[in-house]
């Protein structure tokens, strides 16, 4: 296989993980009956926005970059939200009703 084939290929997987966010928020917006964003919605955007920027980077686009930088940064920053009440509220229960 190519190095070309092979990026070409790496950026078509980096999309996909990207585009299935939307299904996964989709889905859990269906089962809930209301607009909602899981976990899984920030796990899949950093995971695509990583590959795509490698693919960003083989390409050489600045443009595609710096977009790219930006969204995994405000990805992390949510999982982080998430992770940090998830332990708050486990630190809560362990400690019982005040």
């Amino acid at each position: 296989m190519s190095p070309e084939l092979f990026w070409l290929g790496l950026g078509f997987v980096g999309q996909c993980l990207f585009s299935l966010r939307f299904l996964v928020q989709w889905w859990a917006s269906e089962r809930r009956g209301e607009s909602v964003v899981p976990p899984a919605f920030w796990y899949f955007s950093l995971a695509g926005g990583a590959v795509l920027l490698g693919y960003a980077i083989y390409r050489a686009d600045p443009v595609f970059i710096v977009g790219q930088l930006a969204g995994l940064a405000i990805y992390a920053r949510n999982l982080h939200l998430i992770l940090s009440a998830r332990a708050t509220a486990a630190g809560n229960e362990q400690r019982g009703p005040a």
